[in-house]
């Protein structure tokens, strides 16, 4: 009796395993579903290495390891959060892991853009994820700041260089004056505080289109791989600058805690593993693809090579934007002179030079 007894509880443990999707031999095991995306499309290159990067490399590893396997569910180009919302629907668990930019997070992140408060930087993608890199470890408080927001940062997101795209031809920065340029966030500041007459403007990447074709905007500050095929900005804008504004990391890849809570250890490791390769990535590719896309657009549209002249007559006009910014983030407790000058010494050791060498006291 007791050995029917043993056999029907066996039975009956193997069916309600088979219910629910367990496989016998392997009863610690589970599928881990991920809804994971952007705001942004895969077309854009951060948000395309989280699809052909992150997730195959995470699934492969995880399913490698562990007796666990993954199943994605995608929601990129806005189809769950909007470019101004992935912030916050990474916070309220719409999304598990998401890709967003602190451009649009200015109130809750005020100091997590502080490559952007240092314009006319870097503009090789691989050097400005070192850089920001540098800075996350010499201050733990930026990574702590995504805790009161229900989620941990995975990775630090670098983008490709930022010049200028128009629909006019320009060669002097006076040139700029009354025109309307597309901006995102803090670098508004860069068009704002040099004085040279430029009426910004802002709205979200997918929104530019058809701003500059309707006349509400005449150009952005932009990287060339979205000012070509991507968002087709070169239709619309058929004049590209080269005034290099720099390569800004100030994208994160983060994960809503309650989610990564629920994900047993060895899958966080693994994850934590995987975002790492992913950070470096998002230099390397941008840095490969820069050359790339420039070569697309010189052959589409016209291309112009500003002297450094004139980008050092920009930086200098920008001189003691810094320090101001600085003093503003100061009086309400951040530690922003201390941010600032760590991010002009880390680009200093990776080999930059500065045009205009600001000081920040």
């Amino acid at each position: 009796m007791k050995s029917m007894s043993l056999i029907k509880s066996v039975a009956s443990v193997l069916a309600i395993a088979g219910t629910l999707g367990i496989s016998v031999g392997a009863v610690n095991a589970k599928e881990i579903v991920i809804r994971i995306g952007s705001g942004h499309p895969p077309t854009v290159v951060y948000a395309g290495l989280m699809k052909t990067f992150f997730q195959p490399e995470l699934k492969k590893a995880v399913e490698e390891k562990t007796d666990h396997t993954i199943k994605f569910i995608e929601g990129y180009s806005g189809s769950i959060t909007k470019v101004f919302d992935t912030f916050e629907g990474i916070q309220n668990g719409v999304l598990d892991i998401g890709g967003f930019c602190f451009c649009f997070e200015a109130s809750k992140l005020p100091m997590h853009a502080f490559q952007i408060m240092l314009p006319f930087g870097t503009m090789d993608p691989v050097q400005s994820v070192a850089i920001a890199s540098s800075v996350y470890k010499q201050f733990p408080m930026l990574e702590e700041a995504f805790q009161k927001y229900n989620q941990t940062m995975l990775a630090r997101i670098g983008d490709g260089g930022y010049n200028l795209g128009t629909n006019f031809p320009w060669k002097e920065v006076s040139d700029l004056k009354g025109h309307k340029i597309l901006g995102a966030g803090l670098n508004l500041n860069w068009m704002k505080e040099a004085n040279i007459g430029i009426i910004p403007v802002t709205d979200g990447l997918p929104g530019w289109y058809e701003k500059i074709k309707t006349g509400l905007a005449e150009g952005g500050i932009m990287f060339p791989s979205a000012w070509g095929p991507v968002f087709k900005l070169h239709e619309v804008g058929k004049y590209y600058t080269t005034i290099g504004f720099g390569s800004i990391t100030w994208h994160a890849l983060n994960v809503n805690n309650r989610f990564w809570a629920s994900l047993p250890p060895e899958v966080q490791a693994i994850m934590k593993e995987v975002a790492a390769r992913y950070e470096i990535q998002t230099g390397v590719f941008n840095k490969a693809g820069y050359e790339k896309d420039m070569a697309w657009l010189r052959e589409n549209i016209t291309v112009s090579d500003l002297p450094e002249s004139v980008r050092l007559e920009w930086a200098t006009k920008l001189k003691d934007w810094p320090q101001a910014y600085a003093n503003e983030l100061e009086a309400k407790g951040l530690p922003a002179k201390a941010i600032l000058n760590a991010t002009l010494e880390a680009a200093e050791k990776v080999g930059y030079t500065w045009p205009v060498r600001y000081v920040v006291k």
